[in-house]
Order: C-alpha cells, then sequence, then structure tokens
C-alpha cells in the first residue's frame, strides 16, 4: 500500500515489469479476472512492475510484486540488475512485522541496514536478524553483493488485527521513506483512510471488555517506552474469536478506506 501511494503521489510511470511465468506457480498465487467497459474479461497476472519517477530533484524508481513462489535468487537478481542498470544509489525496501503494539498509538518504524556504514551514514541500526527469510532478505543480500547499499524499514503493526490493508501503518512508511529520501510526499488522502481505518477499530474493540482491557494494557506500556520486538508471550484473549469479529465488523461496514 505504500508503494503503491508513493507511485501515484509522485506520477511514476511503469517501465518494465518481470515475466510472471518464471517465479509464480498461478495455483498459489492466482491471476484475477476483471471486466474492462463492463463488457470483456480480462485477466491480470501476478508479475512485478517497475515504475519511474522524478520528483525533488531526484530520480526514483518504485518497484511492486508478489512474493514469489519459484527462483528467488533469479528474481532477486533482477530486482538488482535493474537498479544497477539505472545506476541506482540506495535500495530501500517497505514492510510490517506483527508486535504487541496499540492501534490508537503512532506506528513504530524499525530501520535497519546489513553493513555498518551504510547504517551510520543514515543514522539506522545494523541488522542483527538470524533465522528464516522472506524475499526482502534474498534482495538486500544480492543487492549488498553488488556493491549496492540497501535499508529495510518495517512497520510494526497489531497482532491482535486479522491480516489485511493497515492505511495507518502504510502512512507512517510513506513518512519514514520520504524523510530518508530527503523528499516531500502529500499524505493527505492516506492520513484520511488511516484515520477512518482506526474509527472502525475503535468501535470494534469498544463492543469487547475483554479486548479493550488488552489495548488499554498496550497503551500503557508503548506510554511508557518503545514497544519490544517481538510477541509478548502473554496471550491474546480469545485470539481467533477477536479476529473472526473483527473481520466480519469491517467487512459490514465496507471495509476500510485503503
Amino acid at each position: 500500500m505504500a508503494a503503491d501511494y508513493l507511485t501515484e503521489r509522485w506520477d511514476a510511470r511503469e517501465f518494465a515489469s518481470l515475466d510472471p511465468e518464471e517465479f509464480y506457480d498461478f495455483q498459489v498465487t492466482r491471476p484475477t479476472v476483471r471486466l474492462a467497459e463492463g463488457v470483456s474479461r480480462v485477466i491480470d497476472w501476478p508479475r512485478g512492475k517497475f515504475s519511474a519517477a522524478r520528483t525533488g530533484g531526484r530520480d526514483v524508481v518504485v518497484f511492486t510484486a508478489a512474493e514469489p513462489n519459484v527462483r528467488w535468487r533469479t528474481f532477486g537478481s533482477a530486482v538488482v540488475g535493474i537498479a544497477k542498470d539505472m545506476d541506482a544509489h540506495l535500495l530501500i525496501t517497505l514492510g510490517a512485522f506483527l508486535t504487541d503494539v496499540p492501534h490508537s498509538r503512532p506506528v513504530p518504524v524499525v530501520g535497519s541496514a546489513q553493513d555498518a556504514e551504510t547504517a551510520s551514514g543514515l543514522g539506522l541500526a545494523r541488522s542483527q536478524y538470524e533465522g528464516p527469510t522472506g524475499i526482502t532478505g534474498v534482495v538486500h543480500d544480492l543487492s549488498n553483493r553488488a556493491g549496492l547499499p540497501s535499508v529495510s524499514l518495517w512497520a510494526a503493526v497489531p497482532h491482535y488485527l486479522p491480516s489485511g490493508g493497515n492505511p495507518k501503518a502504510a502512512l507512517a512508511l510513506v513518512d519514514r521513506a520520504a524523510a530518508l529520501l530527503e523528499l516531500s510526499v502529500e499524505t493527505d488522502a492516506l492520513a484520511r483512510a488511516a484515520a477512518t481505518w482506526e474509527e472502525g477499530v475503535r468501535r470494534l474493540v469498544a463492543q469487547s471488555d475483554e479486548l479493550t482491557e488488552y489495548v488499554s494494557r498496550l497503551e500503557a506500556a508503548a506510554d511508557q517506552g518503545p514497544p519490544p520486538g517481538l510477541l509478548s508471550e502473554e496471550p491474546v484473549p480469545s485470539g481467533d474469536a477477536i479476529a473472526a469479529e473483527l473481520e466480519r465488523f469491517l467487512r459490514e461496514q465496507g471495509g476500510p478506506s485503503r
């Protein structure tokens, strides 16, 4: 959502894409069908899309894609290859992670770089993570091996909410990425979507005394200092029921603005 918003606000134009046949299992990552002009059925295939923009005196390329199912090294090499061909100086990835933060407080954004020089120069932490990784980790590894510094930005999102679009987290990532690039981005539309989303969640939380008490404890902890990087060991009350109730509520309300 954050990358799509930046693409729109910077008026970025698509100039290249990755052939989905090489990277996706279409039984897992399925194409979608839509009506064009209300008549013709058109298939939209999952693909990686590169869009370029000139903003604030800088050239920026935004890349968006679903995580590939196969050939991760080839996929990552293609992404890094485009960046090198365009003489990019920095690669930034955007993501989110689940942790015990309340939906009602500002979204923490963690930034890290894999090498000490890049981290120090940008005022970020050096990545200390060890364990399973996704395509983002593969792209960062290939980027650094190719001599292209990379930065990873991750927004902390509430683990008690069901998966789905979170415009408040997207807004935090947009603000952090723009600051890192020293560029300005108009965020009024995204801020309104974030406010609508938060109000919907607030109304649902108010319907459950158990969830209200739990969120209050998270708010108190957030007000005292930065959140921990991992999920709390304390179980979320009625987790499956809360998630199902929230999904039902948002569906009945037409879903949060994206």
